[in-house]
């Protein structure tokens, strides 16, 4: 027997909704009943609308664990295709954190519970226990795949699976996320004072930060990238007078921090853009 079927198989007989994978790690493309969501875009699934297809063609929504259907003639040819095996962590009541390379699992090692983890090409999976929405780009390198999503099964992986914390749902919220007790007890260097003041009026300050923390809150991708350019454009602007208080700073470092950005990391931000402008 296939070994993807066999591992499909097994999977189905713990509850996991599984499909086959192409080559390249792609789902099977549309048959021709289904070309151009004549079927409505449903799956051939028990608690799915109308579409009958018997085929593995509508991606993380064809996953099934339903042994008669993934022994079935089509999904059998599937299989001597496929190229990996793969399952919907939804359907399975999961939640896979997609660290895609070693800056992400450094971060989520510093800041999102322990877990299940499972090795990967570049990275790892940190799978939780719970569903919720996916989402990708959450911050770099790091992907959420859960509800509407599939991922490659590579295995069972080590460690304790964690129940889904609230950290983690935070991720793909508009709104930042909230910063952790303490994260803001860092020591910040004193800035030189004395320098002429160009501000005619607190709020021209005012104003400045405010747009910093909007440009830090606002970014969707290369956040480290983008705090250290608001902290230098900050420290250009205000940094050689004395109006640039540490309320001032303590908000750059909240907004940074809710972004997901360590304490450390931001006060290294802050000490680099400093260096950078010969503070």
């Amino acid at each position: 027997m296939n070994t993807h079927l066999i591992t499909a198989l097994a999977l189905a007989a713990q509850g996991v909704p599984v499909l086959p994978l192409r080559e390249g790690k792609l789902p099977f493309g549309n048959c021709r009943r289904c070309a151009d969501n004549a079927c409505g875009g449903r799956p051939n699934m028990k608690t799915a609308g109308p579409c009958h297809c018997p085929g593995v063609c509508h991606a993380w929504a064809a996953a099934t664990n339903d042994p008669e259907v993934i022994r079935s003639g089509i999904w059998r040819r599937a299989w001597v295709q496929a190229g990996a095996v793969a399952y919907h962590p939804g359907g399975a009541w999961l939640t896979v954190v997609d660290l895609d390379n070693t800056d992400a699992i450094t971060w989520a090692r510093e800041n999102l519970p322990a877990t299940q983890a499972v090795a990967t090409t570049r990275g790892e999976h940190w799978i939780y226990l719970g569903p919720m929405q996916s989402a990708n780009g959450v911050r770099p390198g790091v992907d959420i795949k859960s509800t509407m999503s599939y991922a490659r099964w590579l295995g069972p992986g080590t460690g304790t699976m964690t129940k889904l914390p609230d950290v983690v749902r935070a991720l793909t919220r508009k709104e930042p996320a909230p910063v952790r007790p303490g994260a803001q007890a860092v020591t910040v260097p004193a800035l030189v004072r004395g320098g002429e003041c160009r501000h005619r009026t607190p709020a021209y300050l005012d104003r400045g930060i405010a747009m910093a923390v909007q440009r830090i809150t606002e970014a969707r991708s290369a956040v480290h990238a983008t705090v250290y350019r608001t902290f230098l454009a900050v420290l250009s602007a205000h940094g050689r007078c004395g109006c640039l208080t540490d309320t001032h700073i303590g908000r750059l470092f909240t907004a940074a921090q809710a972004k997901g950005e360590t304490a450390r990391h931001c006060a290294d931000a802050w000490t680099n853009a400093r260096t950078k402008l010969g503070m």
